[in-house]
This record gives C-alpha cells, sequence and structure tokens, in this order.
C-alpha cells in the first residue's frame, strides 16, 4: 500500500503525517510568509505542544493537581512554569498600554522639598511602574518560604517551579484587578492581592493532603510574609536604583 511520504526540510527524514518523527517540524514548510510567522506563534501558545488553556484550565480548578503532575514529570500536557509566567507578564503589559492604565491615577504622591523625602517617593514611583519586573522577587521569596516550611516535600528547584505559576496567578489576577480599577471602582486596590491570599491558601491545600489545619496556618503564614518581603525587596531595589542614577 502506498503511502504519500515526502521529506522533511529540516533534517532530511521520510515523513508521511504533518509533523518530522524525528525533529518535529511541520512538513508542510513554504516560502516564509506573514500568515506563517502568525501561525507559529499561534501554535507556539496554544497548540498541544505547549497546552495554555489546559494549565489556565487546572490551574484554577485545581492547581495541586498541576504541581504534582509536573514534578512528577508529566510536562508535556502543561505549560512550563517560567514561559507561563513570562507571558502573563507580557499580556499585563499589553493590556496595561492598550487601557492607558495610570498606576498613579488612585495614589497620593506627596513631593516634598526634603531631599530625602523625595528620594523615597521617586523610588515608590519607579516600583510601581516596574512591579512587572520585580515579581521575580516574588518568586524568590515564595519559593524559599516554601522550601523551608515544607522542606521535606520537594527540592528548592521544585518549589521555583511552583512559585512561578503561583506568580504568573497572581499577574493574572493584578490584570483583571486593573480592569475593576480602571473602569468599575478606582478604590478596590488591594482585591488582587487578597484574592491571591484565598488561592494561594486553596492552591496549597490541594497540593499537601495531609494535616490540612496545619496547611492552611503554614500557607497563611507563608502567603503573609512573602508578600510583605517582596514589598519590601522591591521597594530597596527600587531605592537603589534611583540613588545611584542621582550620584
Amino acid at each position: 500500500m502506498e503511502t504519500n511520504s515526502t521529506y522533511c526540510k529540516n533534517c532530511g527524514t521520510e515523513v508521511s503525517k504533518g509533523y518530522c518523527p524525528n525533529c518535529g517540524q511541520r512538513t508542510s514548510i513554504y516560502k516564509v510568509t506573514f500568515k506563517e510567522t502568525f501561525q507559529d506563534f499561534i501554535d507556539a501558545v496554544f497548540s498541544v505542544d505547549a497546552p495554555f488553556f489546559n494549565t489556565i484550565k487546572w490551574l484554577f480548578v485545581n492547581p495541586g493537581k498541576l504541581f504534582r503532575e509536573y514534578l512528577e514529570g508529566k510536562r508535556k500536557r502543561y505549560y512550563k512554569p517560567v514561559a507561563f509566567f513570562i507571558l502573563m507578564t507580557i499580556v499585563y503589559l499589553v493590556i496595561r498600554s492598550l487601557i492607558n492604565y495610570d498606576p498613579f491615577a488612585n495614589t497620593t504622591l506627596a513631593v516634598e522639598d526634603d531631599t530625602q523625602r523625595q528620594l523615597l517617593t521617586q523610588a515608590r514611583n519607579y516600583m510601581l511602574l516596574n512591579i512587572d519586573k520585580l515579581l521575580f522577587v516574588f518568586v524568590f521569596t515564595l519559593s524559599l518560604l516554601l522550601k523551608l516550611f515544607f522542606w521535606r516535600k520537594h527540592s528548592l528547584a521544585e518549589f521555583f517551579a511552583v512559585s512561578f505559576y503561583l506568580t504568573a496567578v497572581y499577574t493574572i489576577l493584578t490584570t483583571l484587578n486593573m480592569f475593576v480599577i480602571h473602569f468599575i471602582n478606582p478604590g478596590i486596590q488591594y482585591l488582587a492581592m487578597f484574592a491571591m491570599l484565598l488561592y494561594f491558601c486553596y492552591a496549597m491545600l490541594r497540593f499537601f493532603s495531609r494535616r490540612k489545619w496545619l496547611v492552611l496556618l503554614k500557607s497563611i503564614f507563608i502567603f503573609i510574609v512573602g508578600f510583605s518581603s517582596y514589598g519590601l525587596t522591591a521597594f530597596g531595589i527600587s531605592f537603589l536604583i534611583i540613588y545611584l542614577k542621582q550620584m
């Protein structure tokens, strides 16, 4: 029986299906077009190889299941944590630009003549404008605290992967909160933080199955300390950058 076979333009392997079994490249590769370039982006973000919607679904339905399966080696079915975190950060930045969101719109900026007060105000402003870049600090603090309080469960590297997923969810909640602030109620500025506290406790309860009350207490403490440490560290980094620029 004859098959419609061809050769992969990338590695030369004989193929009879849509993708090369050797290198994974599509067999329908022709001259580069705008359509193909856009399609490659869509495939990379939403295809079976990078299952965006599946990751979103399980992060909110049962994050513990996603964390366990990813750490156990079932990586193909989920979007990689660092890539997912970066993608959510990009979405946040794009939406912030599209709706022209001003982080200072509902913030009282006290500009004083005193040099030290000016420096503190500028550091605060820098932190608000660059909060997406400083989210790595949140990943770091969560990872360390999770390892400290659940040290027997997983390695630090594994907790880093989990923390990237968790911080990506916080970015999603912050993006949604940005809509609420901009279009509905400017006074609800801390909704994302409280929603993330609830989500974090839920995620940890689904991730660690035993001694629920202890997991809950640890989760509340980890989030409060982690979020506070993130805020202080982010402000400290911002202050240092502004200080060095003015030297």
